[in-house]
This record gives C-alpha cells, sequence and structure tokens, in this order.
C-alpha cells in the first residue's frame, strides 16, 4: 500500500510527454506544464514546501519564463508553492505571469482567512502522523492572487497552441480543467486523482459527487489522449484515459443515486450507510483507479447524505440534544464493571470483530475516572492495539491517518498515567 500512497503523491519525479511540449512535474500535488516558443503554462503550482522541489524539476527541463499560471482549485497543496518561482521572475526582471483562477477560488481563499487557525489545525489532523505534529500548514495570507478570473470558461493561445478551459465542481466548487488540443492533452486538477476520488473527506466542507460525474462525462467528449491528473502518475492513450473517466462517472452515478433513492424510500443514514456497503460493485472495488488509496466509497456515501439532509441523521430523539460523551459512559460503568467491557472488548478482537470492540471500550476510557490508573491504562493500551490493527488493514490513506493519529494521542496519555504512578 505505501507504494500506491508514494504514486499518489509523486514525490520528486518528472515526466515529458506529448512530444515533449509537457510535462508532469511530481509534488505532494502534480503541477503541469505546457512549453512553447513564447514560454511555458503552467497548471498549479504544489504546496508551499514543496515548491522548491517543483521548481528543481521545472529548471532541469527549461528555463523559459512562465506566462500563464492556472491554478486547478484553491487547495492548498495545489496554489502556494510560489515562492521560488517569484525570486526567479524578480531575479530574472521577468514580468509575472497571468494567473487565472475561478472566482470561486477567491472566496475560498476568504474563507481560509477567516479560519486560518482552525484549518492550520485541521491539517495537523489529517496530516501530522505523517509529516509530523510541527507540521503547521500554508497561510493563506500569503496567496498569488490571480489576474483573470473565470467563471465557465476561457479560452487563449500562446506561441501558437490554442488552450481552453472549463469550470466544474466536484472535489470543490471552483475547480477548472484545461484542454491542450493541439496534443490531444487534459490537465485535470483533483478532478481525477488515479484513486477513488476524495468525496466525503470526513475533515473537509461538502464534495460534489453527481457535478463530478457529469464534469468526467464532459472531459469525455474531448478523447484525450493523454490525462494529468492532480495526484498519481500520467494517464496515457485514448482507451486509458477513456477508461478512467467512465468508470469514474459510472461510480459517482453510483453511489449519488443509490443514497438518493434509499432517502426517497425514508431510511436514516445508519440503514443506508450499511446497505450502501453491502451493494458495491465488485467492477468498481477491483478497478485500478478506484482503489480507496485516499478517500474511499464508505466516505462518499456520507457525502451523498449529507448534501441533502441535515446533522439529525440518526432518527433517535435521544440524538437531538445529546448529553456528554463522559457522562454517558460514567452511567454504564456503573451497570456493567469496567472489567466487563474490557474482557468482552478482548473476545471481540479475537473474533476479529475490532470496529464492534472500539465501541465496547470506550464507555472504560470516557467513563473511569483518572484515579483508577490501572483499569484506565489497560483500557487505553487495548484501544492503541485496536487501531493499530485498523490502520494496517485499511487502505485510504485519509481513514488509516485517523487512527495512527489517535495512536499517537493515547501513546501520551498513556504515558502520562505510567509516569505519574
Amino acid at each position: 500500500m505505501m507504494e500506491e500512497i508514494s504514486s499518489f503523491f509523486g514525490f520528486g519525479s518528472s515526466t515529458s510527454f506529448a512530444d515533449d511540449t509537457c510535462h508532469l512535474l511530481g509534488t505532494f500535488g502534480n503541477c503541469g506544464i505546457v512549453e512553447t516558443n513564447e514560454g511555458l503554462l503552467m497548471f498549479d503550482i504544489a504546496q508551499e514546501r514543496f515548491g522548491p522541489m517543483a521548481f528543481n524539476q521545472l529548471r532541469s527541463i527549461t528555463d523559459k519564463p512562465i506566462k500563464y499560471l492556472i491554478f486547478s482549485h484553491g487547495h492548498f497543496d495545489h496554489c502556494f508553492g510560489f515562492k521560488p518561482f517569484l525570486e526567479e521572475i524578480k531575479e530574472k526582471n521577468w514580468d509575472l505571469p497571468q494567473i487565472i483562477a475561478h472566482e470561486n477560488c477567491l472566496k475560498r481563499w476568504e474563507k481560509y482567512r477567516i479560519l486560518d487557525k482552525y484549518h492550520r489545525w485541521l491539517n495537523r489532523q489529517q496530516f501530522a502522523s505523517v509529516i509530523g505534529d510541527e507540521y503547521k500548514g500554508p497561510s493563506v495570507n500569503k496567496s498569488l492572487e490571480p489576474t483573470i478570473i473565470v467563471q465557465n470558461e476561457f479560452r487563449f493561445e500562446l506561441g501558437g497552441f490554442s488552450f481552453e478551459i472549463n469550470h466544474e465542481w466536484g472535489e470543490t466548487d471552483d475547480a477548472l480543467w484545461l484542454w491542450f488540443p493541439e496534443k490531444g492533452v487534459i490537465f485535470s486538477g483533483d478532478l481525477v486523482i488515479s484513486s477513488y476520488p476524495n468525496i466525503g473527506n470526513p475533515f473537509k466542507v461538502q464534495r460534489y459527487p453527481k457535478h463530478w460525474a457529469l464534469a468526467m462525462e464532459h472531459i469525455l467528449e474531448k478523447e484525450a489522449y493523454y490525462l494529468l491528473p492532480g495526484h498519481g502518475k500520467l494517464i496515457e492513450g485514448k482507451e486509458k484515459v477513456k477508461d478512467v473517466l467512465s468508470i469514474t462517472a459510472e461510480a459517482m452515478h453510483f453511489v449519488h443515486d443509490e443514497v438518493v433513492k434509499r432517502m426517497n424510500q425514508g431510511m436514516w443514514f445508519e440503514q443506508i450507510y450499511h446497505e450502501m456497503l453491502d451493494i458495491y460493485p465488485d467492477k468498481f472495488a477491483k478497478h485500478e483507479y478506484l482503489k480507496p488509496v485516499y478517500g474511499c466509497y464508505a466516505f462518499a456515501i456520507h457525502a451523498v447524505y449529507r448534501l441533502y439532509h441535515g446533522w439529525y441523521n440518526s432518527g433517535n430523539p435521544t440524538d437531538l440534544f445529546p448529553a456528554k460523551s463522559e457522562d454517558v459512559a460514567g452511567e454504564l460503568v456503573k451497570i456493567i464493571s469496567p472489567e466487563k467491557y474490557i474482557e468482552h472488548c478482548r473476545k471481540l478482537v479475537d473474533q476479529g470483530k475490532l470496529q464492534l470492540a472500539l465501541h465496547i471500550i470506550d464507555p472504560v476510557i470516557f467513563g473511569v475516572s483518572q484515579d483508577n490508573s490501572e483499569i484506565l491504562l489497560e483500557a487505553l493500551q487495548l484501544k492503541s492495539s485496536i487501531l493499530r490493527k485498523k490502520a494496517e488493514q485499511e487502505s485510504s490513506f485519509i481513514a488509516s491517518n485517523i487512527f495512527n493519529n489517535e495512536i499517537i494521542n493515547l501513546e501520551g496519555r498513556i504515558a502520562e498515567l505510567k509516569n505519574s504512578d
């Protein structure tokens, strides 16, 4: 699985294609380059800490100036690696490139400014177990402001080549993809990420599965020979490109339509979720480009449901005004001793029922007093071991990282308890 994650993030590799007019720069998010006799078109510019990597890869290929920079969308891993490029522009007294983004990108960055500290915290939750707790994340306060704002589409020419930019909704509402007809190349941004689409990310705002399916169908109409995804390796060959776009569209239509069908039948989320897991077709589960490397099908079910439904999703009035988790847990361990919970949890682990085991151990962790350190320590260690097993089995980077992040937190609590004895 680590090989697939490494390929997904694409660190340090570059690929030239389409008669060497195009280049893929592999960083945390891919950067696309079109080389013309008048200069370069650049599609995305990496994350802040990987900007130097993108810069070095580009300058090992060509020394031409950048004339156009296009942001596929406003996420941090695609827009903030510009520092070394600006330093070069200043040093060589070049003109700044035209910078193209969708109008919703500006709204996104304004939201990021309002929630700057929150997003730094949020991204540490999603990535800290991989790149360290010292990771602070980029700040949108240092953004490179667009000079050309796109609403629906935008066409231009550079070096005798024509380019067409189109707007879609998918992972975001500000997504742009680029069509380079003379060479049959699509630059997709995160509309294609070489794995199951990042729909329903547990940390992030709403994504749009039905729109995503339609975006795939719009891109299909171009009959491209090359597709440079937002993450992952270059997709090459008309049939390969067609297959990736078609299966992704079909998968997005499927998850959207099947959830909506069950909502129309009056089902609550839990029933929908487990029914949907049971009916997931093998043609999606086994497809090379729908592997749950980053996002996953289970998350997509959440995405569809919350697109149309409010936060009261259980149908159980108990959940309408919930008590504190520790208060509920405290009452439960009064009824049944913490030792009984731990004993039963171990039985579930032995049976391979790890998810149920997590539910059973939580009342001990939330309900037992800090003074009862021996029992609490046993419960924390047990939960940590269960999460470790879950992380080893989980293919989705996001999900496994959540497990690993909590293991780090639990290990901190375990160390504190041991030191207090």
